[in-house]
Formats: structure tokens, C-alpha cells, sequence
């Protein structure tokens, strides 16, 4: 993990940290609520991405039902791959309740990925992957709203590669934020977060 993004996992810590400081201070009679509701609204938000087919996916689209959402770009070498391989054998080992929550995608490489190769990209990984990519307005829109990092980094040859966060956020089916899987979690502690997602 480079120092660039071990410093972004500080930040992202620290500002949560704040922001469960600021709920406990200064509350009184119904702290216990907005605490909640506070931590539920850290993340998230409305957004509005295109999907293989062409369509349209926001927010609105993906309530009713749990999911987990993912920032990466296909030609990751080794976290994008590794981290959907991982939530494809979690969701198996969940079994029936495997098909309670929705894997989604969103490629911060508009350059390179196109709806098209995010389509195909996603099959490869042997479950119902939702992708999905955006210009550059509409992916700045959800970076902000889920405090997620990308750069493009220049490597040999006028190529590049990309860097990113490096984590998997919980969100409800009411669009509300309800945890991480960091990707150097056990297979027991994000199976154990999933089991609570789905539960509700």
C-alpha cells in the first residue's frame, strides 16, 4: 500500500472520528437517535452512474435492497480483482442470504472503462456484479459522497495506472451507510458484517 493511500485511510479515520466526537458532545433526551442517524448520513448520498446496458442507475435505483459498493478501475493488477473475487466467494458462503444484497462496481477510470468493457469485466467474477462509470462531473458527485480517493498515476510507456481507496462500503436498504470491509479484514470478520446487513 502506497504512503499516499495509507495517509487517505487517516484522513478517512480521522473524519470519522470527528464527526462520532461532535454527536457525543453537547446532546441530551434523544442523543442516542441522532448518533445513529448521524453514522447512518457519513456516507453515501444521491448519484447517478450508467450501467452496461445504458441505463441510468442512481440511488433511488438500488433502494429497497442492501448492498455493498466497491471504487476501483479493470485493470487493477491486484486489489479490484482480488477484493470482487472476495465478495463473490463471501456472498456464496452466505448462501440463501447470498442473494439478499447487491455487489456494486463503480470504475473511476471513465478513460479506459467504458460501460461496455465494465460489463464484461464484472462477469468474469462469477456473480451478479452491478458496474458502473460516469463522466467525470458524475464521479466526482459519489467520490465526495463516500469520501473515496482516485489519481491517475503516470507509469512507463504514456500509460498509467490509478489509485484509489481501497475499501468496501455497507450501505442499507434505505441508503444509509452501515459500515466498511477493509479489504485486509479476515474472511470471518466480512462475513460476520454481512450477516448483519442482510439481517437489517
Amino acid at each position: 500500500m502506497s504512503i499516499l493511500r495509507i495517509a487517505l485511510w487517516g484522513a478517512v479515520l480521522l473524519a470519522i472520528a470527528l464527526w462520532l466526537g461532535l454527536l457525543y458532545s453537547g446532546q441530551s433526551g434523544d442523543r442516542g437517535q441522532s448518533q445513529s442517524n448521524g453514522f447512518a448520513d457519513a456516507f453515501g448520498g444521491p448519484f447517478a452512474l450508467t450501467a452496461p446496458d445504458g441505463n441510468t442507475v442512481t440511488d433511488t435505483t438500488l433502494a429497497g435492497k442492501p448492498y455493498a459498493i466497491f471504487f476501483g478501475f479493470t485493470r487493477c493488477p491486484d486489489v479490484c480483482p482480488t477484493n470482487l473475487a472476495r465478495m463473490a466467494r463471501l456472498r456464496a458462503q452466505l448462501k440463501d442470504d447470498g442473494g439478499k444484497f447487491a455487489i456494486v462496481f463503480v470504475s473511476v477510470d471513465p478513460e479506459q472503462d467504458t460501460p461496455a468493457i465494465i460489463g464484461e469485466y464484472v462477469k468474469l467474477f462469477g456473480t451478479p456484479i452491478i458496474g458502473l462509470t460516469g463522466t467525470e462531473a458524475q464521479l466526482a458527485q459519489i467520490k465526495k459522497g463516500f469520501a473515496v480517493f482516485s489519481e491517475k498515476v503516470p507509469t512507463e510507456g504514456s500509460d498509467y495506472t490509478v489509485d484509489h481507496t481501497a475499501t468496501t462500503y455497507l450501505m442499507t436498504a434505505n441508503g444509509k451507510f452501515a459500515g466498511t470491509i477493509d479489504h485486509q479484514e479476515s474472511d470471518t470478520v466480512a462475513l460476520e458484517k454481512l450477516q448483519r446487513l442482510v439481517a437489517g
